[in-house]
């Protein structure tokens, strides 16, 4: 027996009390998938108990594997292998009074699929920078929880030419783009922020940054300014999303950038399918 409540988005989705949708308060994972396998699966399955353990929501790992091979019998066939995408949303569950959630509530479990959606082009995209701030409370920092306002008036930005907008920090740092991680190449080193510094740690960009470890190319986990994207020892800049893989940015609030795609064969999706 799981430990949750179980809800198919295509049967009509979490009840109205939900605390999830009455308060955010819950935690998401978004996995691409292909037939019956997912994308670096079993780092979405750890990162969803991990981090669900630090809002006090009980999860185990075997109950959302299980759940996650039920999504792919109901929706694989449906999506083909062409690719589709699967969503876990677990919430605390329903009960509280106000904010006060009830001593040992059962978690609901939303599981949603859906068509992938258009890669972006190899040769680069476009990007800006948002004039939305980013704040990253230390409990929450990484986690992929249900509270993405910041997120939805900064993706607000976002136009027919415009992939993408990099949010910046009280202190003006580049941290993240509304739906993806930044890695840097200058001076012979790769830059990123650091984990502790970011709303979401991706799943793929904890995957990359150990592959690059691992081929001894050096990588700095640093704050990343304006003037280290937009001055002379920038080499490129990338977005790293689990979904859309590893994306090269062409040019940055009309800024031209080097695109040096030899980093996106790091990254298969189909060598990572589990």
């Amino acid at each position: 027996m799981t430990a949750f409540r179980l809800f198919w988005a295509d049967e009509g989705g979490l009840p109205a009390d939900d605390r999830g949708v009455a308060y955010g308060d819950g935690l998401f994972e978004t996995i691409r998938m292909a037939g019956q396998k997912g994308v670096l699966l079993s780092r979405h399955l750890e990162r969803m108990v991990r981090d669900a353990q630090r809002l006090g929501i009980n999860v185990t790992r075997k109950d959302l594997a299980n759940v996650c091979l039920e999504a792919t019998q109901r929706f694989g066939e449906r999506f083909g292998e062409e690719g589709w995408i699967l969503k876990l949303v677990l919430t605390r569950g329903s009960g509280g009074r106000g904010y006060r959630p009830d001593p040992g509530m059962e978690p609901h479990l939303l599981v949603a699929g859906s068509p992938l959606p258009p890669m972006p082009d190899n040769s680069g995209v476009v990007v800006d920078f948002s004039k939305v701030p980013l704040s990253v409370n230390p409990l929450l920092a990484g986690i992929k929880s249900l509270n993405r306002m910041e997120q939805v008036l900064a993706a607000a930005e976002l136009g027919p030419s415009l992939f993408e907008v990099v949010m910046a920090d009280r202190d003006g740092n580049l941290v993240e783009g509304t739906r993806a991680n930044l890695l840097l190449r200058q001076g012979g080193s790769w830059v990123t922020p650091p984990a502790s510094s970011l709303a979401v740690a991706g799943v793929l960009r904890q995957w990359v940054l150990e592959r690059l470890r691992q081929r001894g190319e050096p990588v700095v986990e640093r704050p990343v300014t304006v003037e280290d994207v937009l001055g002379p020892d920038c080499q490129g800049l990338f977005l790293m999303n689990s979904v859309l893989g590893i994306v090269p940015v062409r040019t940055i609030a009309g800024h031209d950038l080097p695109v040096d795609t030899g980093l996106a064969t790091i990254f298969n999706p189909l060598e990572t399918l589990e």
